[in-house]
């Protein structure tokens, strides 16, 4: 690959573009229209400054002039900003509110431009000056001394007085470095200090010492008395070595020619960022680390391995890896998405096309030692023992395709395959050496071009794109662009002759109504993000140069829309072929590919989230003519695709559903061919995981891969997330179609057929409900009936079901019912039956259907009022029947104007009083009468309701115990009779003494019968306790006064005894309302003191207070 190795990094040009907020106004000599070209000299040195350390230079050389030196040493500081950049900021946008100088580059780059550097001096390899932060916001004006050496056009070891902490350099390092860059010609240069040196004679050279060491004696003298011991001593090791070394005089041969990285402060970060990972921010540096990787690996920047072994280190030393691996647990998301970074950016660096074997031997060795770490997370997110069966990164190689089943596949086993593959093939070669590589006359073998003579690679497609990534991340961006063209020609051969066999398997797959998947492994979602590495490579191609690009923006305001253009693919003049419709050929591929569900959340997850980022990608593609023909064709092709297709036919249970794709495709579509649209949307609606059992396939077509057993019931724990998007993609059809009567009734059949959640077909009835109707605007009746029938199709679906959302989804449809209209309303309520409960029938479609503020909406007449309020009284007529225990109420309200009605519903409750009602309804029912006038009815209602009571001598609290003396109450106003009448349902169902003694004391206390009410005279006399119905209620009450005391001396403590004395006190009370109560409850009183003698202290107490 010699081609490769001499040609320079495609980032490695001059800097013409601005520099954060702070704008850079240098542009770099000789981009002028008119400019002086280089002497030899200096085009010499350039080459001798870059390639070869100045010793070699010196060892090659016996003497060498100094202005040639002095040109070596000139062109030796490293000339591109962007080096600069790459080494004082990380690839992040700073959060809002921080501050813009706290990114280093920005900061050196402001500091250059109010002039805060002085005193710059370049002494060999060796720079240094000064600068100066001027006074701000109560801080003094700071100066610091800073120092570059540099080798190579490298800079290897900087120091400055600010203490910087940090991976990158300080803003100080920068100002300095720009400094020398942009005004090199302003900069005093001296050659090496040892040059100096040699042309002094002893005292100069004196002078020269006793004078440095005035001038920092209280720094230097310790050691300058130490060297001088040395040197006086002949035995001494400084003795032993010939000449002295020079930190001015450059590299020597043996040292690497590498840029300075903190190491130390790479580990530290690192290891800092990872503790606090939970947090959005940490997370975010961390990939900026890994991109800024990649950023140095796109330069041919030896530490861009490096710094990838650091941070690979630290992550390894995570104590959370031990922690989830014994308790079985997945890692966190954005956990598992840094290791996935780490383990792809390994499979860059390892298929690095310029890597010496010895470095590869070096990372294989790292690798492998991870690896069998016990805590190395594995890639599919689990810790358990399953083996994920995914196809291995050499499968392509493999002529058996075998799995890897024995093999825990880590992070990093796709990196440790990637080691076993080389670019030594001919074929490969040449296709990214050259773009006039065909084979037009056919004297090649066949099998490596297409009919039109473009070279094939035939190799396993997520390897095949691993090369492209590998390519594009070390700076061969034109090789990795052809053999992105290479591989997209060959996925497009295998389509054409997949599409070739399905055609005539059709009929059998299509009657046999199942089929199995196609590809063994999804490209979306897959570890190695081929679709992705594709797109990205070929839309770069035709990316337009801004000529007001930034090295670095921290102002998120900054971040552009990437413009591009059809930049045409060479060889393919006659097609009109461009690398901007390739990448959406590709992309559509990919997203359009059949592909099996993985097992595991995490894989599931990525699945999703690698799908989101393509349809981003291609989101942001401006279409043209040409973009639309690919458009068009694709999606003809995916729906005539078959099993290769995720919108086949016939698709597997278990692939991957195509909602969030064909919502994109939906959109793109639209404007231009709407028919199409529709249709590759609804063939995506489908969601047959969901769908019933499918019988298993026959494995008799060699073509296709049978998996899974079907029988099975998948585990698909993003099975929410793909139904909000299918509901999302229903949503969008929707709307499209507003006012298309033909599409909304295809649309609708395909929700309902297709859409198994009642909530998510709920927000899509809300949704087409609220665009049916716009504020200000008539509304959209057909839309608004699509609305209405997805409505009734949740109340169908949960009739039966419990939902906590369903009272709401009632009231939400009956007022869609009511801006469709009086025939809506009347429909909901004539089926009632198969949508509602009797109880949501009657208290909230049938009241509200009647309620005034239905009849202003609609603006009804009289007879369209009288239709609903029959249609009303019928609907709770008929609940009444079915429920009468929580129907019964609301049917009487809404039959009190007719008096039929009225009297139906009435009976219907007499009906089901004894058998179907509670004591509580009836009482409701019971007030509910006498509000409205109807005391005897009440009465009625009151009796029953105690017919069904039952209070316990200890239940003196009892819901019930208002409403008994409300029915009493009542039944003492109405007159004696009916007094007598309900005295022994009363003593029947009350054995509680104090209730029975307030009711006693209610009814003595006025006369019988009620003022103004026929037949019920109020007689004047107060009712004696002597003769009925007030005896028996007397005798009741002593009796249930008598068994309550001894229930509670049974297990009474001494902290009760003094409410027990006060409930004596209150039974002597009733005892004294009989003729010969005092006597009665003397021997009541005896005879507690002779059974319970053994309770000394509250018999005690009982004779205190009763004798």
């Amino acid at each position: 690959m010699a081609d490769m190795r001499g040609e320079p990094p495609a980032a490695k040009r001059p800097c013409l573009g601005h520099c954060g907020p702070a704008r850079a106004a240098h542009t770099k000599p000789g981009h002028g229209r008119f400019h002086k070209p280089d002497s030899l000299l200096d085009i010499s040195a350039k080459k001798v400054a870059e390639k070869w350390p100045f010793e070699q230079v010196e060892e090659r050389f016996s003497r060498i002039p100094e202005p040639v030196q002095r040109r070596i040493i000139f062109w030796s500081f490293p000339r591109n900003e962007r080096e600069i950049c790459m080494y004082s900021s990380l690839s992040y946008q700073c959060q809002e509110g921080e501050k813009d100088g706290e990114v280093p580059f920005n900061k050196g780059l402001r500091l250059l431009e109010t002039g805060a550097i002085e005193r710059v001096l370049q002494v060999g390899f060796h720079l240094s000056g000064t600068v100066t932060e001027i006074a701000s916001q109560g801080e003094p004006e700071k100066t610091y001394k800073v120092a570059i050496s540099f080798d190579r056009c490298k800079i290897t070891s900087v120091t400055c007085g600010c203490g910087n902490k940090d991976i990158f350099y300080c803003g100080h390092v920068v100002a300095l470095s720009l400094y020398r860059i942009r005004k090199a010609q302003q900069v005093e240069l001296r050659l090496p200090i040892s040059e100096t040196l040699s042309q002094m004679n002893r005292d100069q050279l004196q002078k020269f010492v006793q004078y440095l060491i005035t001038a920092h004696h209280t720094e230097v003298l310790p050691t300058a008395q130490k060297l001088a011991d040395e040197i006086l001593s002949s035995c001494s090791e400084i003795n032993q070595v010939h000449g002295a070394p020079d930190p001015t005089a450059g590299a020597s041969i043996d040292d690497v020619n590498c840029w300075h990285l903190d190491e130390q402060q790479v580990q530290e970060q690192v290891k800092v960022l990872l503790s606090i990972s939970g947090y959005y921010g940490a997370s975010k540096q961390l990939h900026s680390m890994f991109a800024k990787v990649r950023e140095m690996l796109r330069m041919r920047d030896s530490n861009g391995a490096r710094m990838l072994t650091l941070m690979t280190e630290q992550f390894m030393e995570d104590p959370r890896l031990s922690l989830w691996r014994q308790q079985g647990t997945g890692m966190t998301d954005k956990c598992r998405e840094l290791w996935d970074e780490l383990g792809a950016l390994w499979v860059c660096v390892v298929l690095n096309p310029h890597c010496k074997q010895d470095e590869k031997a070096g990372w294989v060795e790292l690798l492998k030692k991870w690896n069998n770490m016990d805590v190395c997370p594995q890639e599919d997110g689990n810790y358990g023992n399953h083996v994920n069966e995914t196809l291995s990164i050499t499968a392509g190689l493999q002529h058996n395709s075998n799995r890897n089943q024995g093999l825990r596949r880590t992070v990093f086993v796709r990196a440790i395959e990637a080691c076993g593959l080389d670019w030594k093939d001919c074929h490969l070669r040449k296709i990214i050496s050259s773009d006039n590589y065909t084979n037009q006359w056919g004297d090649g073998d066949r099998s490596l071009f297409d009919s039109q003579g473009r070279p094939l690679w035939l190799e396993h497609v997520p390897t095949a794109c691993a090369r492209v990534d590998a390519l594009r991340s070390h700076g061969y961006p034109r090789e990795s662009l052809r053999l992105a063209v290479a591989i997209v020609n060959t996925i497009r051969l295998q389509k054409r002759r997949q599409l070739e066999t399905y055609k005539h398997q059709k009929k059998e797959l299509l009657q046999k109504g199942v089929t199995a998947i196609a590809n063994q492994e999804g490209w979306v979602g897959h570890p190695l993000d081929p679709i992705g590495c594709l797109c990205r490579t070929l839309l770069e191609a035709c990316k337009m140069d801004d000529e007001s690009s930034v090295l670095f923006t921290d102002s998120i305001n900054d971040i552009r829309k990437p413009i591009y253009q059809h930049f045409p693919v060479p060889g393919s003049s006659n097609t009109g072929e461009s690398y901007y419709a390739l990448a959406l050929e590709v992309a559509l591929i990919g997203l359009g590919q059949q592909r099996l569900m993985p097992e595991g959340l995490y894989a599931q997850d990525k699945v999703c989230r690698n799908e989101e980022q393509l349809v981003s990608m291609l989101s942001q593609m401006e279409f043209d003519e040409r973009l639309v023909q690919v458009l068009r064709k694709q999606a003809v092709l995916l729906l005539e695709g078959g099993p290769f297709s995720g919108m086949g036919e016939v698709v597997h249970r278990e692939s991957v559903p195509m909602h969030t794709f064909a919502r994109y495709l939906f959109k793109a579509l639209l404007l231009h061919d709407p028919d199409l649209a529709y249709k590759v949307s609804l063939r995506a609606m489908r969601l047959p995981v969901l769908e019933s059992m499918a019988p298993a396939a026959d494995g008799s077509h060699p073509h296709l891969v049978a998996l899974v057993d079907p029988s099975r019931y998948p585990r698909w724990f993003i099975l929410g997330h793909l139904e909000t998007q299918q509901c999302e993609l229903a949503s969008t059809m929707l709307t499209a179609a507003k006012g298309d009567p033909k599409w909304l009734r295809v649309v609708l059949e395909s929700i309902q057929q297709n859409i198994h959640s009642p909530s998510l077909i709920y927000k899509l009835a809300q949704d087409a409900c609220k665009t049916a109707t716009p504020p200000n605007c008539a509304p959209d009746i057909t839309l608004l009936n699509v609305s209405l029938e997805l409505g009734l199709q949740v109340m169908r679906m949960t009739l039966s079901t419990m939902n906590w959302r369903r009272r709401e989804m009632v009231r939400w449809l009956v007022s869609c019912a009511t801006e469709v209209g009086v025939c809506a309303l009347m429909n909901i309520m004539q089926n009632w039956y198969s949508l509602f409960t009797p109880t949501e029938a009657t208290t909230i479609v049938a009241a509200t259907v009647t309620s005034h503020a239905t009849v202003l909406r609609l603006s009804l007449d009289y007879s369209q009022r009288e239709e609903l309020d029959s249609c009303a009284r019928t609907v709770a007529l008929q609940c009444t029947m079915k429920d009468p225990q929580n129907c019964a109420l609301s049917a009487l309200n809404l039959c009190e104007k007719n008096h039929v009605a009225f009297e139906t519903a009435y009976q219907i409750v007499l009906d089901s009083a004894s058998t179907g009602m509670s004591y509580s309804h009836l009482f409701t029912i019971a007030h509910y009468m006498e509000h409205r006038g109807f005391p005897i009815r009440a009465y009625k209602m009151a009796s029953l309701a105690l017919s069904h009571l039952s209070v316990a001598y200890n239940q003196d609290t009892h819901p019930a115990i208002t409403d008994v003396l409300w029915a009493c109450s009542l039944s003492h106003s109405l007159g004696k009779n009916e007094l007598a009448a309900i005295v022994p349902l009363v003593i029947k169902s009350v054995q509680c003494a104090p209730v029975l003694s307030d009711i006693l004391r209610r009814c003595t206390m006025s006369a019988p019968g009620l003022p103004g009410v026929p037949g019920r005279r109020n007689s004047g006399k107060l009712m004696s306790t002597e003769k009925a119905p007030l005896c028996q209620l007397l005798n009741a009450t002593i009796d249930a006064y008598v068994s309550t005391t001894h229930s509670r001396l049974t297990h009474i403590s001494p902290r009760h005894y003094g409410e027990f004395i006060e409930f004596l006190s209150k039974a002597r009370e009733t005892f004294l309302m009989a003729q010969d109560g005092h006597i009665q409850f003397t021997q009541f009183i005896d005879n507690l003191k002779q059974t319970y003698k053994g309770k000394k202290k509250l018999m005690m107490l009982v004779r205190e207070r009763f004798g």
